[in-house]
């Protein structure tokens, strides 16, 4: 380090070679003892002098030490106590009032002083101490009762009487009196320590205190003054003193004394007169008794007033809770009483949530619901459920929200009181306040039971004014038209409908308007061929069947390219390929499964006028175009989707169908690597690493790329395959030569050519094996050249 004219620099910043931790320091300082202070040596007196010695020390460290620390009070009574155990009393002494002049407040001086003087028995000295201590801290427990025991320990009793007067004079607490009335208990002195008792709950008038002098009575076998006092309690006692404590020790005495009745009676007057506040232990108590002494009946009612107070308990703590209030009511009609029914559903119908929102009103609303159908079911009166639903409709805020139960319910009472002009006057209004789909779908359903078509009408009129998205209502309406027998009104209801700019669910209204205009032509072929059976002029029907069939196939046709000009989904074009294929001949199994055994059945005897050929080619036609239009989109599963549905139609055309042209154009499942960025794999696994990612691809016939290259290794297998037949060809000559020969010359010549020919077939075996091995490698280089191309366009 340097420091020259400035702060000290560090030259070497490296860390030492050798680390010493904190734990290493605290050993070592521990193994050398370097923290252990040497204790002060033991010191014997032998005369007077050094005793004179010692004390003239010791009384200087002392003065030294309050001089310094003055208000130190330990200090003073470590010194007072030193001179006392020197038997300097005089000294101590005057240490104490010397502290006392310093601090006079301090208790444990007192008591120091006190027990000093006490304990070297000088009793008058510690009367002076204790009637000082008791003139200044009158309100300091510990000096009074210190004080009466030192008097009763020495045998001055009157002494100690008079002490406990002048401290009863200052009205202590419980302790106190307690204190006074032991200390008469012990004298034997009973009339003494009842007139103390009586001054007792006059001073303090509390439940406690009369609690005490009841039990005190009763434990002298005094029952009838303890009854007195119990008695008195009740009376004089304020109302916030009497607890229930007070009533089940005033019980329990009763029942102690066996008299049942009155304890009985007690309970009875608590339950009653008490606040619910302080009731659920009481009752508690209560139960229990009537469970030792009482019978099935009494114990029923206890158990049920129990749990009616502890419904008002915590009506009381939260008077919006509405499950407690559903308890309650259901307890009471249990019990039956209609009175008492109808107060507690009135008293729950007070408390409406006082936050507008629909959430909190729910519960509310039920509570109104359960009293409306206990009048009407229950009690039979269904006036009073009339006017209970009215309250309730008067009390709801239509404007912001409303509930289609309470009106559907009213109106469904006056159904049952066959009155169907007040049903109807409460759908109205309902409609004109609060339009909403259930009421719409109620007020439909009744007027249908009715019989009521044109009101119907006039309700979906209503209806689709208000909701015109709703494709529900627009497909009910349809329904309804055609269970009528309204054709043309169905047809315009879907024009309507589709026409419209907003709809929540467009595909739904689409393909029941299909499956309505599907559903009329096949009802309309069944017509027109029930004719021709039973007409004689065949052509003029084939001819009318075929009109028909191509108006109505023409009308489903432009329905579908309406539909495609605003949506190009698969399953659009699955659903149009279908439909073109649905007219090919099927087996009646298939039938079934795909429309019911009813809509076999019915199905069976329509035949399409069209030959199979042109359905065959409506329908390629259609899988064509959805093909290639998906191909130029870039969808790759949805290709996948029509390409098997396709099929599938192929399959089902028979002899027509050519499923192999659609195999040609199934795709084949492709591994393919590409890179992930940081930022998506954040987003999809929360790891903020990049790097190369595997993934499943369609790779389809008609995407593929030419490789060059191909043709190269397609000559050398031509030629390869040529070599080989002319080897064969040789081969055979040679054998044929071979055979003509005789002679073991022949015969060895025949077996060195077979086993050259063992070895040549050895090697075309390995050559083949060769070529294999290089037909794997070019495809191999054509898939890692493909992955390339597909790594390229990501």
């Amino acid at each position: 380090m340097t420091s020259r004219g400035g702060p000290p620099q560090v030259k070497n910043r490296a860390p030492a070679p050798i680390q010493i931790t904190a734990e290493q320091l605290l050993r070592e300082a521990k193994d050398r003892g370097l923290e252990d202070v040497p204790r002060a040596p033991k010191q014997y007196i032998t005369d007077k002098e050094e005793l004179q010695l010692y004390r003239q020390n010791k009384r200087k460290d002392f003065e030294d030490q309050v001089r310094r620390q003055r208000h130190h009070m330990g200090t003073w009574m470590k010194y007072g106590l030193w001179e006392a155990s020197q038997k300097e009393f005089e000294r101590s002494r005057s240490v104490f009032e010397r502290a006392i002049d310093v601090d006079y407040r301090n208790q444990s001086l007192w008591l120091k002083y006190a027990e000093m003087e006490m304990k070297n028995k000088f009793i008058n000295h510690a009367r002076n101490i204790w009637d000082r201590a008791v003139t200044l801290h009158p309100r300091v427990d510990m000096f009074w009762y210190k004080y009466s025991y030192m008097e009763e320990m020495i045998g001055a009793i009157e002494n100690a009487r008079q002490i406990f007067e002048r401290w009863m004079k200052w009205e202590p607490d419980d302790m106190g009196w307690s204190s006074y009335i032991k200390f008469e208990m012990r004298q034997s002195e009973i009339p003494r320590a009842r007139a103390i008792y009586e001054r007792y709950i006059t001073c303090h008038p509390t439940c406690k205190a009369y609690l005490k002098y009841a039990k005190w009575e009763e434990a002298q076998y005094q029952k009838a003054l303890s009854r007195q006092v119990y008695e008195r309690a009740i009376e004089e006692l304020h109302p916030q003193e009497k607890s229930e404590k007070l009533l089940i020790n005033f019980a329990r005495f009763e029942e102690r004394c066996k008299e049942y009745d009155r304890a009985r009676v007690i309970f009875k007057f608590a339950l009653t007169q008490q606040s619910t506040d302080i009731i659920p232990e009481l009752y508690s108590e209560y139960i229990s008794f009537e469970k030792r002494h009482g019978t099935r009946e009494r114990i029923e009612e206890a158990i049920v007033s129990k749990r009616r107070e502890q419904y008002e308990l915590k009506i009381q703590e939260d008077k919006y809770d509405y499950d407690t209030w559903f308890d309650y009511c259901r307890l009471e009609q249990d019990e039956g009483n209609k009175e008492k029914i109808r107060n507690i559903y009135n008293q729950a119908l007070q408390h409406s949530p006082p936050i507008l929102e629909k959430k909190y009103w729910r519960r509310y609303i039920y509570l109104w619901i359960y009293y409306a159908v206990w009048e009407e079911l229950v009690a039979k009166e269904r006036e009073r459920a009339r006017e209970i639903y009215k309250r309730c409709l008067n009390v709801i805020p239509h404007k912001k929200f409303t509930f289609g139960k309470i009106w559907i319910y009213a109106a469904e009472l006056e159904v049952r009181e066959k009155d169907l002009g007040s049903a109807r006057r409460i759908f109205g209004t309902s409609i004109g306040m609060c339009p909403k789909e259930s009421l719409f779908k109620a007020y439909i359903s009744l007027e249908l039971q009715l019989g009521e078509v044109d009101r119907c009408r006039a309700v979906y009129s209503k209806y689709l004014e208000h909701m015109s998205y709703c494709c529900e209502a627009w497909c009910n309406y349809a329904k309804l038209e055609i269970n009528v027998g309204e054709i043309i009104r169905a047809r315009s209801v879907y024009e309507l409908a589709v026409s419209q700019s907003e709809l929540d669910m467009p595909e739904v209204l689409w393909k029941a308007y299909i499956d309505f205009e599907i559903s009329q032509t096949l009802s309309n072929l069944r017509e027109l061929q029930e004719e021709r059976e039973r007409e004689e002029e065949e052509e003029r029907e084939r001819e009318r069947e075929m009109e028909v069939y191509r108006d109505g196939v023409s009308r489903v046709r432009r329905l579908y390219e309406r539909l495609l000009e605003k949506s190009t989904h698969v399953k659009v074009w699955i659903s149009y390929g279908q439909f073109e294929a649905f007219w090919l001949p099927a087996d009646e199994r298939e039938r079934e499964k795909e429309r019911g055994e009813e809509e076999s059945e019915r199905e069976r005897e329509v035949k399409c006028p069209e030959s199979e050929e042109e359905i065959i080619k409506n329908m390629r036609e259609i899988y064509k175009r959805g093909y290639d239009t998906l191909r130029d989109q870039g969808l790759k599963e949805e290709r996948v989707l029509l390409l098997q549905s396709w099929r599938e139609s192929e399959m089902r055309a028979g002899k027509y169908g050519c499923p192999s042209d659609v195999e040609s154009r199934m795709p084949r499942k492709v591994k393919m690597k590409r890179v992930i960025t940081a930022e998506e794999r954040e987003r999809e696994t929360g790891e903020r690493e990049g790097g190369m990612e595997e993934y499943y691809d369609y790779s389809f016939p008609d995407d593929e790329k030419p490789i060059v290259g191909i043709k190269i290794l397609e000559n050398a297998m031509k030629w390869k395959m040529m070599m080989a037949q002319t080897k064969n060809t040789e081969k055979e000559r040679e054998r044929e030569k071979e055979e003509e020969g005789d002679g073991k010359e022949e015969r060895e010549n025949e077996r060195d050519v077979e086993e050259e020919e063992d070895v040549e077939d050895d090697r075309e075996k390995e050559e083949e094996k060769e070529d294999e091995r290089e037909r794997e490698r070019g495809e191999s280089r054509k898939r890692k050249a493909e992955e390339e191309l597909d790594i390229d366009d990501v």
